[in-house]
C-alpha cells in the first residue's frame, strides 16, 4: 500500500472511531455561569440550539452565605415581566425566591451561597429570546441576561 492509500486508510479508522465514540452526551449542551459577591453573572448572553437538553451548572464564587448574598438562575418564559416577576419572587423567601405557582418560569436553580453550585437540565425552549435572572430581592436589576434559542 502506498503513502496516499495508507493515509485513507487511516482517515477512515479515525471517522469510525469518532462515530462510535458520540454519545447521547453530543445532544447535552453544557454551560456554566458563575456568580459572586458583588451581583454579577459572568454572562449576559447564553446561546443554545432549541430542542437541545441544557444542563447548567451555576457556581457562587463569593463568600458571603445564602441568606445575605444568595443567587440562583431563573430563565423566564418570554411574555414574562421581569419586573413583576421579581416583585412576587421578592415575597417568596419560604421557596427560595421562586413564587409558589411559578407561572411565568421555564426553569431555574437552587438559591446557593458562596463556595456553592447547583445544576439543572431542562429542554430548550422555542427558538426565541428570553431573560434570565436572579431572583434574590433587588438582585433582577443587576444580574440578568439573554438566553437565545436558535
Amino acid at each position: 500500500m502506498n503513502i496516499k492509500g495508507f493515509k485513507y486508510v487511516l482517515t477512515f479508522i479515525a471517522s469510525v472511531l469518532m462515530l462510535t465514540s458520540c454519545s447521547v452526551e453530543n445532544d447535552v449542551t453544557k454551560i456554566v455561569i458563575t456568580s459572586d459577591d458583588y451581583m454579577k453573572f459572568n454572562t449576559r448572553e447564553i446561546i443554545v440550539k432549541k430542542g437541545k437538553v441544557v444542563k447548567l451548572t451555576l457556581k457562587h464564587i463569593g463568600k458571603l452565605d445564602v441568606q445575605v448574598m444568595g443567587h440562583n438562575f431563573v430563565l423566564l418564559k418570554k411574555k414574562a415581566d421581569i419586573l413583576e416577576f421579581a416583585s412576587k419572587a421578592a415575597m417568596a423567601s419560604k421557596n427560595q425566591y421562586i413564587p409558589v405557582e411559578p407561572n411565568e418560569v421555564i426553569a431555574y436553580t437552587d438559591m446557593i451561597g458562596g463556595g456553592q453550585e447547583t445544576t439543572i437540565e431542562f429542554l430548550a425552549p422555542k427558538v426565541g429570546v428570553y431573560d434570565f435572572i436572579c431572583s434574590f430581592p433587588g438582585h433582577y436589576a443587576m444580574m440578568k441576561g439573554k438566553f437565545i434559542v436558535e
